[in-house]
């Protein structure tokens, strides 16, 4: 898929980004997919799972839509699917996290992960150091991309990794692209996110945590061949 040529999608697109992304991460991905939006963070510093969502909901008008959720953007598509239902004709995961029923992002992790993180947040806040960074997202992508990457890297609300997000139950439709070269969210942790997340369309992408940047084209047709199999 070359040349930002428009695919075929059966209903507009709400794209979730991952923590602290800015929203032309995907830019290449949007251009070739009709209509689409990215999920804006919500105005309070103290923001939760609903009122990510509540924000990502009331910057579309659309009556029903797919969800395309990155990481954390996982949680905020359960909050989503809760709060509208109605709405949500379909929830594609990308490398994303999944919790079971009743747990928070944090609780999804493995131990001594699950413990650890609610203390490094409280204590150093949701900004990774650089080094981590660098090393996470940034894998496998160009110097001036991770560059800028870092530069703009935006701090989410605590709130938003260790409260446990409303449970809607699954959505109509689901599928997961599962990213094999992550540092950020590994493979282990991916399957588990899909099962929980359910649904038999599967995608893998050999990319690091940012397949939009990484292999954009590649995203693009998962995307496109998950809204098509409705």
């Amino acid at each position: 898929m070359a040349g930002g040529r428009v695919v075929d999608v059966t209903e507009p697109v709400l794209l979730l980004s991952g923590s602290g992304l800015p929203s032309w991460i995907w830019d290449e991905v949007r251009a070739g997919l009709g209509e689409t939006a990215v999920g804006p963070r919500p105005d309070s510093p103290d923001a939760g799972p609903a009122e990510y969502a509540e924000a990502a909901l009331a910057a579309v008008d659309w009556p029903r839509f797919t969800v395309v959720a990155h990481s954390v953007g996982g949680v905020v598509a359960q909050a989503l699917l809760a709060a509208a239902p109605q709405r949500v004709a379909g929830v594609l995961g990308v490398a994303a996290v999944w919790p079971a029923p009743g747990r928070s992002f944090a609780g999804a992790l493995p131990v001594p992960q699950r413990w650890l993180l609610p203390v490094i947040l409280r204590l150093a806040g949701t900004r990774p150091p650089e080094k981590q960074l660098r090393a996470g997202i940034g894998a496998g992508l160009p110097a001036a991309t991770v560059d800028r990457l870092v530069a703009e890297f935006t701090p989410e609300s605590r709130r938003l990794f260790v409260t446990a997000g409303a449970q809607g139950g699954r959505p109509q439709r689901a599928g997961y692209v599962h990213t094999t070269e992550d540092r950020d969210v590994p493979p282990a942790l991916q399957s588990t996110s899909a099962a929980a997340l359910g649904g038999d369309f599967r995608r893998e992408l050999a990319t690091g945590h940012l397949p939009m940047l990484a292999d954009p084209a590649g995203l693009r047709e998962a995307i496109a061949d998950f809204t098509r199999a409705a």
